[in-house]
């Protein structure tokens, strides 16, 4: 788990930051803060292992705060201004995020500071669950258990064999969460787990006993490709 905090002048910035990591299993945000001086008294206690961090900030740019943190803290910026990505990097940020954030982007950073963090300890990077907000809960949902992503105007609903998860998320965002070794879009509205799949009809898919999916003609070449590495296709 990484342990986070966000430091950015603007309170809406980090509703943002807020709400796209608790869509993350494996991101703990702790703190947000809008004062510098506060972040850094947070710091004196509570080591991170990542700090979101604005670059245009009143009392002190990101660029200078970034200089005042351990060295195995991760930097991912946060800002309006991309003219600061080179003087970010030669920082050795992880990462440089533009608003308005889109949540694959945040994900993506998110994941390049989780893997670095893996592999510095020598270990393999799980991403065998995932949590997904409900309403005001957080629901864990082991990937394997998965069937398929149902697409659901601006909700989705994730269908395990004896639960439905319905949450605001794009289908996007889904892909970008699930690993792709074993999800595989068969419809605009649907993704489903390979591991599942039971039956391959014209226009259908079993996943288990008596749940179907839809599947689109475009989609088909690229779904029996896939299952030839996991079934023999004759």
């Amino acid at each position: 788990m990484l342990r986070a905090i966000a430091l950015d002048d603007e309170p809406m910035a980090l509703e943002v930051i807020k709400a796209h990591a608790n869509k993350i299993s494996f991101l703990a945000l702790q703190a947000t803060f809008v004062s510098a001086k506060e972040a850094l008294e947070y710091l004196k206690t509570n080591p991170v292992d990542l700090i979101f961090l604005d670059i245009n900030m009143p009392d002190i740019t990101g660029l200078d705060f970034s200089q005042l943190l351990p060295k195995e803290t991760a930097v991912v910026f946060v800002t309006a201004y991309s003219q600061y990505a080179v003087d970010a990097f030669n920082l050795n940020a992880t990462d440089y995020l533009v608003k308005p954030i889109e949540f694959t982007r945040f994900m993506k950073a998110c994941q390049k500071v989780y893997e670095n963090a893996q592999n510095a300890k020598g270990e393999a990077v799980d991403m065998s669950y995932l949590f997904i907000k409900e309403g005001y809960d957080l629901v864990r949902i082991v990937v394997d258990d998965l069937l398929y992503v149902q697409s659901e105007g601006n909700y989705l609903t994730f269908k395990e064999k004896h639960r439905r998860t319905l949450t605001r998320m794009t289908m996007t965002e889904a892909m970008e969460s699930l690993p792709k070794s074993k999800f595989i879009r068969v419809h605009k509205s649907y993704l489903v787990n390979l591991n599942h799949v039971q039956k391959v009809e014209k226009h259908q898919i079993s996943v288990t006993d008596n749940v179907f999916v839809p599947i689109a003609a475009n989609y088909h070449p690229e779904l029996m490709e896939a299952l030839k590495s996991l079934w023999k296709v004759m």
